[in-house]
């Protein structure tokens, strides 16, 4: 549809104006990581990357560093097998309380985090009495990880025809083989998107974490710690600068793979995939 030049030049200037409001608060942590005083002052004084090296070299910082990708990995792993096989369930078979079943498994990503956080730490501390650690952070992080998992899953299968399944099977192909075959790698890049986008999750969250992590030090929880110590605010703001960093690349790539490659006229584009669509 062709649109004025006015109307052209105004979308832009909304356009700009929303990314201004989204970016520029990261563009300001990005500024002072370079700050060459420990004092935050706005313009800084001069850049520098003395802060760098010291992020770098904080042991505290790089163990937390790794707990984070730990919980991260576990809780993506754990949350890929359950949350792929209740989308499989919920988009290629029909059952009574099909659509209660997709509203409870979408829900949790939706209640507030400190709720989520109350209710385990009940669970884990004073029902199962057992300790916090990282598994406790792991299972909590599961919870809401299903949730994107089973969005880009349920997504892809309801756009794949059960039909091709059901070819597979008239030509005898057992359905272990008619999975591997041809349902597997239609729903591969949903769930790769999915894993990474679960991944980024989990690695970032920090309200949860704080409920059901005891001692245990994750890069949030270090970030948040060390955020009143002025002696540490430089430093923190370098992690922060890394930790968006990290954050930008799974999230990229799983836009990317989510792309829907048809549109309505039938060329090929990339239009994200809408999860539950």
């Amino acid at each position: 549809m062709p649109i004025s030049g006015p109307t052209r030049w105004l979308l832009r200037l909304g356009s700009l104006l929303t990314l201004a409001f989204l970016y520029f608060p990261l563009v300001v942590i990005a500024i002072y990581a370079f700050n060459t005083t420990r004092v935050q002052t706005w313009p800084p004084s001069g850049l520098s990357l003395h802060w760098f090296d010291d992020a770098f070299n904080n042991s505290g910082a790089r163990d937390a560093l790794w707990t984070s990708v730990r919980v991260a990995l576990g809780a993506t792993a754990i949350a890929l097998v359950l949350g792929s096989l209740a989308a499989y369930a919920l988009a290629r078979h029909d059952f009574f309380g099909k659509e209660s079943v997709a509203f409870l498994l979408v829900l949790p990503i939706a209640l507030p985090g400190i709720v989520t956080g109350m209710a385990l730490n009940a669970t884990f501390t004073q029902i199962l009495h057992v300790s916090l650690a990282v598994w406790t952070i792991v299972v909590a992080h599961v919870t809401f990880c299903i949730v994107v998992i089973f969005n880009n899953v349920v997504a892809r299968l309801r756009r794949t025809p059960a039909s091709l399944e059901e070819a597979g099977a008239d030509l005898g192909a057992v359905p272990r083989r008619t999975f591997a075959d041809i349902t597997f790698p239609q729903m591969r890049s949903a769930l790769i998107a999915g894993a990474l986008l679960a991944f980024a999750l989990s690695f970032d969250e920090v309200i949860v974490t704080t409920f059901t992590a005891g001692s245990t030090e994750t890069l949030p929880i270090w970030i948040l710690s060390n955020l009143q110590r002025p002696n540490q605010l430089p430093v923190v703001n370098v992690v922060a600068v890394l930790v968006i960093v990290l954050s930008i690349i799974p999230v990229y790539i799983a836009q990317r793979l989510s792309a829907d490659p048809v549109t309505a006229a039938g060329t090929v584009t990339d239009v994200p995939a809408v999860p539950g669509d």
